[in-house]
């Protein structure tokens, strides 16, 4: 990770702890209630704090919803991208080599230098559609 757990507070290493065990994004209110739910009573200004420190060491990334709520995930260390099942919120790092090939196309062409782009597809995993499958026909 991006160096930061030798510095962490306790309330960064307990949010960092729960979003291993998570396969979804979550926002700072859902982590806020799973940890109280499982006995971890921080407040949720402390959450955020957290969450900030985290996503700058670059230990958790955090996506938009289309409402503007920060949504936020534990993942890899390489840069990657995400597919999102909009049914359950399943998310999956992907490797996006053309999506690379273009981000660095379209910015060499326009003159850009030190690019950063990321990439999030949405769609709906294979469980959610067999469960909603027969609400179709």
């Amino acid at each position: 990770m991006a160096g930061g757990r030798k510095f962490m507070t306790k309330s960064g290493i307990e949010i960092a702890k729960f979003l291993d065990k998570r396969e979804s994004f979550a926002s700072a209110q859902e982590i806020f209630l799973g940890l109280r739910a499982e006995g971890r009573n921080f407040g949720l200004a402390t959450i955020y704090r957290a969450l900030q420190s985290l996503t700058s060491t670059g230990e958790v990334d955090v996506l938009r919803r289309s409402d503007g709520e920060a949504l936020y995930r534990k993942c890899g260390e390489d840069h990657h991208h995400h597919l999102i099942c909009k049914g359950c919120g399943k998310t999956i790092e992907i490797e996006g080599v053309s999506v690379e090939e273009w981000a660095h196309t379209i910015a060499e062409r326009h003159g850009f230098r030190e690019i950063q782009h990321s990439a999030e597809i949405f769609g709906i995993c294979p469980d959610c559609f067999t469960q909603a499958e027969p609400k179709r026909r």
